[in-house]
């Protein structure tokens, strides 16, 4: 049984989760996209940003994958899918995703309304039961909102169940979401009160009403409802939201402890997360780099397989505006030295997850790693280098025929 003073104490280490904790710092030393603009050595700084990270981070394994101005997709390993018996981390190695997730699930909900099948400003009042008693702010929580993660809901209920299993997690590792994961998930909305800040709230909550919501009005879970308008059109064949369906689960990297869980030693193996319910539509899906590198080309490109056009110009659209962690639908849009990211970032177990592109460049990265580091700035990183090395390319050319 944990003491009570010890339940004070990391009391606020629980509640600073309801924001963004993601280290997005980026080394901005203009001479790294300078010399990748006047050598094109991508790999080479690629190698450099990586094993500086490793070095700081501990970093277990990393996975990335780079589109650069919508040329040919490029892939990088390092490290192992585990530290015993394992092997070698390359494009094709499996990761869980964490809250990845949440961007498909954005724009399978952004196909239903396009469809007609659902709106943006259906509310929780009309779309949930009857017999769900709901507060008079809740039943006005609009579809939109719970996308964009302004509904205001806390990002997971606050009960003393959660509370206990959160501790557990520190020393165990283990899956401390399973309230959110059943139908429990609706139990708090008959109490909850709009914030007057209006400002995105991070809500796994939120998302896990999404999945609910989704299977009650389609009959369909997220993964066939997925596979049906992006999977399939795509050729994302090793994409799952049950990742242990796929061919190379048994092969995945292994996930390890780094900053969180807390009383674990970093570099140590800790438990695989898994769900069956409303949060798979949140937290539980599983990808390699070469899979997302077809999913973030459609981004990039203009033309797309069926209708993932409107579903794709709707998620990428900012609903709330401001420089840093402007408010899409799931993702998230920064603007830093007049250069402009879109990306998601997730965290599950032992694994850390980014996914981001930047239109203007028609540049792309994914970076997966097999630990829990806040600390996931490498793809913000190199996107910003490979733009600003973009911008940059016109007066390297200057320069060498001035020499």
């Amino acid at each position: 049984m944990i003491q009570s003073h010890r339940v004070i104490l990391l009391l606020p280490l629980f509640l600073s989760a309801c924001g963004t904790l993601s280290d997005m710092h980026v080394d901005e030393n203009p001479q790294d996209a300078k010399q990748l603009a006047c050598t094109d050595d991508l790999n080479g700084m690629v190698d450099d940003v990586v094993s500086h990270y490793r070095r700081k981070e501990k970093s277990q394994g990393v996975a990335i994958g780079i589109i650069r101005n919508n040329g040919a997709a490029q892939t990088w390993g390092y490290g192992y899918t585990n530290a015993v018996n394992g092997h070698k981390i390359d494009g094709e190695t499996l990761f869980a995703l964490g809250s990845v997730s949440k961007g498909v699930t954005g724009e399978v909900v952004a196909g239903l309304v396009d469809k007609g099948q659902l709106r943006w400003d259906d509310k929780l009042g009309d779309l949930l039961p009857k017999n769900i008693v709901l507060s008079e702010d809740a039943k006005n929580i609009t579809l939109l909102q719970l996308a964009t993660h302004t509904s205001g809901l806390p990002r997971q209920n606050m009960t003393k169940d959660m509370l206990e299993n959160f501790l557990k997690y520190l020393y165990t590792g283990d899956n401390f979401y399973h309230e959110l994961d059943s139908d429990d998930v609706l139990n708090d909305l008959s109490s909850f009160k709009k914030p007057q800040n209006p400002a995105p709230q991070y809500s796994n909550l939120g998302y896990a009403l999404l999945g609910y919501i989704l299977k009650l009005k389609t009959g369909e879970d997220i993964q066939q409802l997925a596979y049906d308008f992006i999977f399939d059109s795509l050729k994302m064949g090793n994409t799952s939201f049950y990742g242990n369906r796929l061919k190379a689960y048994p092969y995945r990297a292994i996930g390890h402890a780094g900053d969180q869980p807390k009383f674990i030693r970093r570099g140590e193996v800790v438990p695989d997360w898994s769900f069956n319910n409303n949060m798979v539509a949140a937290a539980s899906l599983y990808s390699n780099v070469d899979d997302l590198l077809k999913y973030l080309r459609a981004h990039l490109d203009d033309e797309k397989p069926g209708d993932l056009n409107t579903a794709f110009q709707v998620v990428e659209k900012v609903y709330f505006q401001r420089q840093i962690e402007a408010a899409n639908i799931a993702w998230i849009s920064d603007t830093k030295n007049n250069q402009t990211i879109t990306y998601q970032v997730g965290y599950i177990g032992g694994y850390s997850s980014y996914i981001g592109f930047d239109k203007k460049h028609k540049n792309a990265i994914v970076v997966l790693q097999n630990s829990f580091n806040w600390s996931n700035y490498l793809g913000h990183d190199l996107l910003l280098k490979m733009a600003m090395a973009d911008d940059y390319q016109g007066r390297c050319t200057d320069e060498k025929k001035s020499h």
